[in-house]
């Protein structure tokens, strides 16, 4: 576990609720690793799609993991219902640096938290594009 002082609840603007499941633990009897990950992302695409209009299916442009990195506090088991807490800790002309946090359901202090950057993509070019309007100003709200 980690020894950096786990966030607040407080400390993001937007949660989601998310249900673990079976088959997220692992041999040792928590959530796996890989598994905050994948929460992470789904945190981050489903704010750009409800909020920014993100169009994953036929739009010209996708945002692209580039980083991402999790610092854990206290371990999560199944079945245990969770929350992902997003912000935007950094946004750039075409890429963007989320904070995500893993909150059990009403806890006030972070399972596990980290960070998350997309870069924006023009699909068919396969190259960086500032980010377009619509997903910035639905950025811009999560500030932190």
């Amino acid at each position: 576990m980690s020894k950096t002082a786990p966030p607040m609840r407080t400390d993001y603007k937007i949660f989601y609720p998310i249900s673990t499941r079976w088959s997220d633990n692992d041999i040792y009897g928590h959530v796996n690793n890989v598994t905050y990950y994948s929460w992470f992302d789904t945190a981050a695409n489903r704010y750009l799609i409800e909020e920014g209009g993100l169009d994953i299916s036929d739009g010209t442009i996708v945002g692209y993991v580039v980083n991402s990195g999790c610092e854990y506090h206290s371990p999560i088991t199944y079945p245990e219902a969770v929350e992902a807490g997003v912000r935007v800790d950094r946004l750039g002309n075409s890429s963007v640096q989320y904070g995500i946090a893993i909150f059990r359901e009403g806890e006030q202090t972070a399972a596990a938290h980290g960070h998350f950057v997309h870069v924006f993509v023009e699909r068919a070019a396969n190259r960086s594009v500032p980010i377009p309007q619509n997903l910035r100003a639905a950025l811009e709200r999560l500030l932190d």
